[in-house]
């Protein structure tokens, strides 16, 4: 069903993608840390292959839906590790202690 062509295709292609979009804010909330995005990314994506392998009784042998998860991979992978490296990187607060007046 993925494929340039037809429009159902088309709009599973951009399903895929908002879903690896949807995914990064999953890491961004759930992992929080920018170096184990992109292991928690591959593990994900290999679940889902074994998923379609197990769904479908055949190996995905498509070019189309290797390029469609592959650039899904990439994409999730890195808004989630630019989106964690944000949080990451904030500034530590050190005046956030209440003074008191002696």
């Amino acid at each position: 069903i993925l494929g340039f062509s037809t429009p159902p295709g088309r709009l599973s292609m951009m399903a895929f993608i908002l879903n690896a979009l949807t995914c990064a804010l999953g890491l961004l909330y759930f992992i929080r840390r920018g170096k184990q995005c992109l292991d928690f990314t591959v593990t994900v994506h290999f679940f889902h292959l074994l998923g379609c392998w197990a769904y479908n009784s055949r190996f995905p042998s498509t070019l189309t839906w290797w390029l469609v998860h592959i650039v899904c991979t990439a994409l999730m992978a890195a808004i989630g590790e630019y989106l964690c490296m944000r949080i990451e990187l904030r500034e530590i607060p050190l005046n956030s202690a209440p003074k008191s007046n002696v």
